[in-house]
């Protein structure tokens, strides 16, 4: 496999990955939730848990996203596994006069 082929699936991997923790953090903390919080709230304020949930398991996958990412960089050569989407960093474009 060339570098494109290894970016491409990497940034596949990462979406599905990054899918799946959000949907797993959903479903933890809507058990957590409906096990030991719901029944201390009013029946007013319980609905309120649904968005509350969402948005904390989109900012729990994202932190466990970017733990994760930043791991893995420090783990592997980004620059020998991997090519760059918009374009090589740190180098300077030369200009054709």
């Amino acid at each position: 496999m060339n570098k494109k082929t290894n970016t491409w699936l990497f940034i596949l991997g990462a979406t599905v990955f990054n899918i799946l923790t959000t949907i797993i953090s959903f479903v933890v903390l809507l058990a957590i939730y409906a096990k030991f919080i719901m029944g201390l709230l009013p029946e007013e304020s319980a609905a309120w848990g649904f968005p509350v949930i969402f948005i904390a398991a989109i900012a729990l996958s994202f932190v466990l996203y970017r733990v994760i990412l930043k791991y893995l960089l420090k783990r592997f050569d980004v620059e020998k596994y991997f090519d760059p989407i918009f374009g090589r960093r740190g180098q300077n474009k030369i200009r054709k006069d």
